[in-house]
C-alpha cells in the first residue's frame, strides 16, 4: 500500500487546485445535446405555426439528426461514467435544484420523443420505405396522430436540454470560469445557431433558406452580445475571476476562443450572411462548417478551461 502525505491541503490529485475529471466526451456530449435541442426546437415551433408544407427541411429532414445527436451525447455520457452499472440510480429521485438531476430527466423524456418525431415523417422523406412489421405500423400511426402533442412537449424540453448544460457548469462555484450566469442562455443560443446551420444546409427552397439566414444572423448577434457581457462580468468581478478570464483572454485558450470561436465561428459567418443578403453567392457549406466548428470548440474551451480555473488562498 502506498501512502501519500498532504501538507498544504491544496494538492488533491484530479480535484484541487485543478479539476481533471471531465475530458473530451463531456465537451462532445454538450455539443451534440445542444445541436439536437436546437433542431427539435425549430421543428416543434414551425410545426405549431402551421408551416409543415412550407418548411419541410425544418420540420421533417433536419430533425433526423436530433436522435442521432442525442444518442451520441448519451454514449459520451455513459463512456465518461466511472460506475456505469449504476446510472439508473439517477432516476430514483428528482431534484429540481440539481442541474444534473434536472438534465437526466429531460434526456429521459426528450430521447423517445425525438425518435417518434422522426419516425412519424420517415416514410414521407423516403417514399420507398415499407414497413412489414405490424408493431412499426402501429407506432407510426400513433406518432402521426400525436404530432401536435409531441411538438407542445418538445418546445419546453428542447429549451431545457439546450440550457441545462450551461446551468450545470455555472453551478460549480469553485470554478470561477464556470461561475457565470450567462453560460445557460449562451449555451442555448449556441445550440440554436448550430441547429440553424444544419437546417440551412438541407433547405429545399429559397424562402426557407433566406428565413434561416436571417435567424442565423440574429442568433450570432445575440451570441456576441452574451459573450461580451460574460467577459464584462469576469472583468467586473473579483481577482479570482480576473485570473480565470485570462485563460481565454491572453492565456492558453486565447487562440481557440478568440481565433476559432469568435472570429471563425461567429464573425466570419456573420459577414458571409451579410454578403448573402447583398446578392453574393456564398457556398452554404462554408458558414455551416465554420459555425459548427466554432460551436464545438467553444464547448472544449469552456469545459477544459473551467477545470483549470480555481481559487487559491
Amino acid at each position: 500500500m502506498n501512502e501519500e502525505l498532504f501538507i498544504s491541503g491544496r494538492n488533491l490529485p484530479n480535484i484541487d487546485p485543478v479539476l481533471h475529471v471531465w475530458h473530451w466526451p463531456i465537451s462532445v456530449d454538450i455539443f451534440f445535446g445542444g445541436l439536437a435541442a436546437g433542431l427539435l426546437f425549430f421543428a416543434a415551433l414551425f410545426y405549431l405555426l402551421g408551416k409543415e408544407k412550407e418548411m419541410p427541411s425544418v420540420i421533417k429532414i433536419a430533425p433526423i439528426f436530433a436522435p442521432v445527436g442525442i444518442s451520441i451525447a448519451l454514449m459520451c455520457l455513459f463512456y465518461d461514467l466511472t460506475h456505469k452499472l449504476y446510472f439508473w440510480q439517477l432516476y430514483l429521485t428528482f431534484r429540481l435544484e440539481s442541474p444534473m438531476s434536472f438534465g437526466s430527466w429531460v434526456l429521459l423524456f426528450i430521447t423517445p420523443l425525438s425518435f417518434l418525431w422522426v419516425f412519424s415523417y420517415l416514410r414521407e422523406i423516403f417514399p420507398k420505405l415499407n414497413y412489414k412489421i405490424e408493431l412499426l405500423i402501429t407506432i407510426e400511426k400513433f406518432a402521426i396522430a400525436n404530432r401536435r402533442i409531441m411538438a407542445i412537449l418538445l418546445l419546453p424540453l428542447s429549451i431545457s436540454l439546450g440550457i441545462y448544460t450551461g446551468l450545470l457548469l455555472s453551478a460549480f462555484n469553485a470554478r470561477p470560469l464556470w461561475n457565470n450566469a450567462i453560460l445557460g442562455p449562451l449555451f442555448l443560443t449556441s445550440g440554436l445557431t448550430t441547429a440553424a446551420a444544419i437546417i440551412i444546409y438541407f433547405a429545399k427552397n429559397s424562402a426557407e433558406r433566406m428565413l434561416f439566414n436571417k435567424i442565423i444572423l440574429g442568433l450570432i448577434v445575440v451570441q456576441l452580445f452574451l459573450i461580451s457581457h460574460m467577459l464584462l462580468g469576469y472583468y467586473a468581478g473579483t481577482k479570482i475571476q480576473l485570473e480565470a478570464v485570462q485563460l481565454i483572454m491572453g492565456g492558453s485558450f486565447t487562440f481557440a476562443f478568440i481565433g476559432v470561436v469568435i472570429i471563425l465561428g461567429l464573425l466570419i459567418p456573420l459577414i458571409l450572411e451579410l454578403f448573402t443578403f447583398q446578392g453574393y453567392k456564398i457556398p452554404v457549406i462554408i458558414p455551416v462548417i465554420l459555425i459548427l466548428l466554432g460551436g464545438i470548440v467553444f464547448r472544449f474551451v469552456m469545459v477544459d478551461g473551467g477545470q483549470i480555473s480555481r481559487y487559491l488562498y
